[in-house]
């Protein structure tokens, strides 16, 4: 099956569109045929480096299509089937998701990498294997992939919305909801107000948080951060952190950093804003070697503060994707309103550099075929 696909080819340089070759699914494998992929920043990190990944590489993690053959003892999908992809695989027996926690799924120790749990790839270009973000290469026509990456979904909903599913959406709103564990009542801040950012805030008013504080230099984000649910917005985290303590409590419950590269003043002042036995969640991303986490030991200690990492929001890929479509269907999670923009797939710089710009929430392409 012949595929055209936006591969990086060296670091700092634009996407290209190259056709590639994509080889028939084995056992436990899929053929699927993509029909949209989200435009987040975690691709913009292949770009500069700060995720390593071997070159050339394909681009995307968040993706939704049709699947067009099953491999050998596929069991979750059939031919035909409607899926969500999952940026985190989930076998569904290792000691992680044996224990309820499926974002650190064994099987996603090869997911820069590129390639299957067992060293294949599934896609190639001049006979040689050629990584995919994830093991998923959404900014793909066609790809062969996990049938642990893939989460069936019902066929009316439209998959170029459901597709947000797949990371932005579950990635926010799990960093609220499930590891911030947002309860009722509560004050939250949320530094950097993307497609992340914007979940989260969904999250902490789903919750009932009754204070949502949305940090981002760029007022248009705010202002759209109040449109998901967010009651106070600011372009400075000076500002954030003077509202956070306004609660009764001093400060933040909790505080969600999302910014599109975690630095240590951002988490610094992430940590400012909370009370007493608040709990700082990290979200975004830097480079592996940076150290971006550079907080008062005696303020952790005598405020009794806690520092969590949130992967995919804590949340179970099998589960909480269609969890949060049926959350869309009954008006309680909007995911129509964050998509800002569709492009064709030859458009992938165009939309990655609206995304750099700050013009879009989410950037979606729109897979011909």
């Amino acid at each position: 099956m012949k595929t055209n696909a936006a591969v990086l080819t060296e670091r700092n340089a634009p996407w290209e569109i190259m056709e590639l070759e994509v080889r028939d699914p084995k056992e436990n494998e899929v053929m699927i045929r993509y029909t949209a992929a989200g435009l987040c920043h975690s691709d913009m990190h292949l770009v500069t480096g700060d995720l390593p990944s071997p070159l050339p590489y394909i681009g995307g993690h968040e993706g939704a299509g049709i699947i067009e053959a099953v491999g050998p003892g596929v069991t979750k999908v059939a031919k035909g089937d409607h899926v969500v992809c999952a940026f985190i695989p989930a076998c569904g027996v290792c000691r992680w998701c044996s224990t309820g926690l499926q974002s650190l799924c064994d099987m996603g120790a090869t997911i820069l990498d590129g390639y299957m749990p067992d060293g294949s790839y599934g896609s190639f270009l001049n006979g040689e294997g050629v990584g995919a973000m994830c093991m998923l290469g959404t900014f793909s026509q066609y790809a062969t992939i996990r049938q642990e990456s893939v989460v069936k979904v019902d066929e009316d909903l439209p998959l170029e919305v459901a597709v947000l599913c797949g990371c932005g959406v579950p990635t926010g709103w799990g960093s609220a909801v499930n590891t911030g564990n947002v309860q009722i009542g509560d004050t939250v801040i949320i530094f950097g107000i993307g497609g992340i950012g914007a979940n989260a805030v969904q999250g902490a008013a789903h919750a009932g948080a009754t204070r949502i504080i949305a940090v981002d230099p760029l007022p248009n984000k705010g202002e759209f951060a109040q449109e998901m649910g967010a009651t106070h917005a600011t372009t400075s985290a000076e500002e954030g952190i003077e509202l956070a303590k306004q609660n009764a409590a001093g400060g933040a419950d909790v505080a969600i950093v999302t910014v599109d590269v975690v630095n240590e003043q951002v988490v610094q002042a992430a940590a400012m804003s909370l009370r007493k036995n608040g709990t700082l969640v990290i979200t975004g991303l830097a480079h592996p070697e940076a150290l971006t986490v550079h907080l008062s030991g005696a303020d952790m200690v005598l405020n009794r503060k806690h520092v969590k990492g949130a992967l995919f929001g804590d949340c179970n890929p099998a589960y909480d994707i269609k969890r949060m479509l049926e959350l869309y269907r009954a008006g309680k999670l909007k995911l129509d309103e964050l998509v800002t923009k569709q492009y064709k797939l030859s458009e992938i710089n165009e939309g990655y550099a609206d995304l750099e710009a700050g013009k879009n929430i989410r950037g979606v392409i729109v897979h011909e075929h």
